[in-house]
This record gives C-alpha cells, structure tokens and sequence, in this order.
C-alpha cells in the first residue's frame, strides 16, 4: 500500500499514532499489545529517513519516540484529554449514583443531562477541591 502525505500531514500523523499507541499501552505493564508498539516503531523509523531524525531516538536496537519528541507538548494534550475524560465519566456516575439514591428512573436522559451538567458547571468551577467521601 503507498500513499502520500505532505511533510507537516505526516508529523501529524505521529502525534496521531503516538497518542493511539499511548492509549492502548501505558497503562499495561507486561501486557502490553505488541502489534501496535511495532507499527509505532515503523512509523518513527520513517520519520528519521524522512527529516525528523530528532524525534526518534534508537535504544538496543529499537527506534522510539525521542525526549525532546515526548517533552514537546504531546504529553500536555494527552492530559487535557485525560482530564477531560476524567470529569465527564465522574460527572455522569455521580448524576446516575444520585438519581439511583432519590429513587428516580437513572434511564430519564432529559434529567440525568441536568445532574451532569451540574456536576460540569461545579468541576469547571472548583475542579475536585469540593469533593469528600463519606467512610460510613
């Protein structure tokens, strides 16, 4: 298979597979999956031979994403993604936890929007410095 992509449609296209990569495998330890940390590689090898030798770096015999490469900004957007993963999934197991426990149908989507986007409007607000458990 051959297509073609501009030099700035490639760099794009690391950031794209170093984010799918980072997904799939940083939370793995010894089970990680394998096939997509190969194909990361090829497409960083194809980067040095292509201009962009000082995003990758060799290690035992290996290409990989380079410091500078991993340093540069790719980290941050990641963790605003996660961050943003994080308060919707809360959001919305906090807004079915409390319709679950005032006894209302958790299914009245037009009423669980609401919960959520009170839940939304507090974490932008305050983030988590109002959250507290209750160990009873």
């Amino acid at each position: 298979m051959e297509f073609e992509l501009t030099k700035k449609e490639f760099r794009h296209l690391l950031d794209l597979v170093y984010i799918g990569n980072w997904i799939l495998n940083s939370i793995r330890a010894n089970d990680r999956f394998e096939e997509y940390d190969l194909l990361q590689e090829k497409f960083f090898a194809l980067a040095a031979e292509n201009g962009f030798r000082a995003l990758t770096q060799r290690y035992l015999g290996h290409i990989f994403p380079s410091t500078a490469y991993e340093e540069g900004g790719i980290h941050d957007a990641i963790a605003e993604y996660e961050d943003d993963v994080f308060f919707d999934i809360l959001a919305e197991v906090l807004a079915h936890r409390d319709m679950i426990a005032e006894h209302l149908n958790p299914d009245d989507m037009t009423e669980l929007a609401l919960r959520i986007e009170s839940y939304m409007r507090e974490f932008e607000t305050n983030g988590v410095e109002n959250i507290s458990l209750d160990n009873n």
